[in-house]
């Protein structure tokens, strides 16, 4: 359990899936949350249980690709609780409609990947530009970006959604090099294959399935897995980590690509 008392977060894309798990423990371990969310009711809804737990959060209607909607976020936030210190990027543009059309570079359509590349990319690029200003005046902070294992590996799908998370990368280590000396650290964290409700309404049970072959830890991944880091990165006792992007996938890139044949094999054998 990591001490984030006195510190205030926003956390995008915060009604579901990993954005919520994320809220959910951040004020457990102590910090005051935005759940910001283009769903403006679930956000409320969400916010609303976490109060009732006794903690502090509150709920905030965001399109993060509008950069006067982005602006109000941060600002609602510095209302409500005083201050900012921990901008959590997780909104991300990946609902059926727009991933099923993702498919290959011969066949995509340049509005769509506009579409996605305002959520994904420029979304986290406004959530730092009004974020920082907020940040340096009470000492610093930290921003923390959603990225991907479609950032460093290609499929035969999904490959404008695997460019933004790539670039988020690049974003991610050009925000720690630009304000690393005014107090503010940037880091990513890329999901493997983490098992949220979304996953399981929205991606073939057999795909995942062969997915998770994969992995090499003994079960599948939790958002848990990704909020207890996102809560670690933003405390005091990360001070010295920025500029990286962190794999948590279990061990899904750190392996060749036979890994899962040469195991059954070997089981088999």
């Amino acid at each position: 359990m990591e001490n984030l008392d006195g510190k205030v977060a926003i956390v995008t894309g915060g009604a579901s899936g990993l954005g919520k798990a994320t809220a959910e423990v951040l004020v457990a371990d102590g910090a005051a949350v935005l759940v910001a969310d283009i769903n403006r009711d679930n956000a409320e809804f969400v916010a609303k249980a976490l109060v009732a737990r006794g903690h502090r959060a509150a709920g905030f209607g965001v399109d993060v690709a509008q950069e006067g909607q982005v602006r109000d976020m941060v600002a609602a936030a510095v209302k409500a609780f005083g201050r900012l210190d921990i901008l959590h990027n997780n909104a991300a543009l990946t609902s059926v409609d727009v991933i099923g059309k993702d498919v290959g570079w011969t066949e995509f359509d340049p509005s769509l990947f506009e579409r996605v590349l305002r959520v994904n990319l420029i979304g986290y690029a406004l959530g730092a530009k009004h974020a920082i200003p907020a940040m340096i005046s009470h000492g610093g902070g930290v921003v923390i970006n959603t990225s991907s294992t479609d950032a460093i590996l290609s499929a035969l799908v999904r490959p404008m959604y695997g460019a933004s998370k790539s670039a988020i990368n690049s974003l991610t280590r050009s925000i720690a090099t630009q304000y690393g000396r005014q107090g503010i650290r940037a880091v990513g964290v890329s999901p493997g294959v983490i098992i949220t409700e979304g996953a399981r309404q929205s991606v073939p049970a057999n795909i995942l399935a062969t997915l998770n072959k994969h992995n090499l830890t003994t079960r599948e991944g939790r958002p848990e897995d990704i909020a207890h880091l996102v809560s670690f990165l933003a405390s005091d006792k990360a001070g010295f980590i920025t500029g990286i992007t962190i794999q948590v996938d279990g061990g899904l890139t750190a392996h060749f690509p036979t890994y899962a044949d040469d195991l059954a094999a070997r089981v088999g054998a």
